[in-house]
């Protein structure tokens, strides 16, 4: 077992002792939180880390002492701000990574999203969300829990509908030209995403192939708020929260903004795009740019 790992372990034991020193069940504790308990089994068995506001909550509800708080809220901020190893992440299981990532989103008012490989998770179709989950499980070793990691994913994007929310997304056009699902998936991806464009509290931005960079287009990296950053990476998922790396990728983010187009512009790079797919079908050569 990784050293973070069992640090998850040893944090969630704790809270599970908490837990029963109050003579709650699993479900009475959730129900006091209006948490669903299947989140009070995976910080307890280590599958989800606690965030500050989750261990502020729980002490609440088990009448735990301030000082016990406290030392749990300083044990989950030093995990969260950790390099989180994405291997073994992953061995904990797709859906419950998922899950991590849908609790992380409920709590930010504004996400900024820039995705240089893949289209964006809250943005995936089922059958696009599969091609991908099979890969990393194959890549990762993961568990064979695909369908259950896809049926979390198709429920994080239910808060692209909460106009209390806003997103920010950018891609480059190659993703939407990367073959990463059978053709017919990748036409019916980028008809979502022709959707996407409509919803009021979304900003969905493509950088054509023509347009001019800011710099190279390395590695993707999620903003929360103003809270931290998340920078993927093949084996770590770095979380970072010093404000000179906040202040680092909100300016990374505007800049590849100023590249993309959006709305109707991004709309006709999707649709070029798709034409280009109908002629492949068709057994004709994408038509090249002027």
């Amino acid at each position: 077992m990784s050293g973070f790992q069992q640090a998850r372990t040893d944090l969630g034991a704790q809270l599970r002792q908490l837990r029963e020193s109050a003579r709650l069940s699993g479900k009475e504790l959730a129900e006091r939180l209006r948490w669903q308990a299947s989140k009070v089994s995976r910080l307890e068995n280590a599958r989800q880390t606690a965030t500050g506001d989750d261990i502020v909550q729980w002490g609440q509800a088990v009448a735990a002492t301030p000082e016990i708080v406290a030392e749990l809220i300083e044990q989950a901020s030093a995990l969260l701000e950790r390099q989180d190893s994405w291997r073994q992440r992953h061995r904990s299981g797709l859906a419950a990574l998922q899950e991590d990532i849908r609790e992380m989103e409920a709590r930010t008012a504004l996400l900024r999203v820039f995705e240089p490989g893949v289209v964006i998770g809250l943005l995936q179709t089922t059958e696009y969300a599969r091609s991908i989950f099979s890969r990393i499980k194959r890549l990762y070793n993961a568990p064979d829990e695909v369908d259950s990691a896809i049926r979390v994913r198709m429920r994080r994007q239910e808060i692209l509908y909460d106009q209390s929310k806003k997103f920010r997304f950018v891609l480059p056009e190659a993703v939407l030209r990367y073959r990463l699902a059978p053709l017919d998936v990748m036409r019916g991806q980028l008809d979502r995403l022709l959707a996407v464009t409509a919803l009021p509290n979304v900003e969905f931005g493509v950088i054509p192939f023509e347009a001019p960079l800011p710099s190279a287009l390395l590695n993707g990296f999620w903003i929360y708020d103003d809270d931290h950053v998340a920078v993927p990476t093949r084996t770590r998922d770095l979380i970072l929260r010093d404000p000179d790396d906040l202040t680092f990728y909100t300016r990374a983010f505007e800049e590849l903004a100023e590249a993309a187009v959006f709305r109707e512009e991004a709309r006709s790079v999707i649709v070029r795009v798709l034409e280009d797919f109908a002629r492949q079908s068709a057994g004709k050569k994408p038509q090249l740019l002027d």
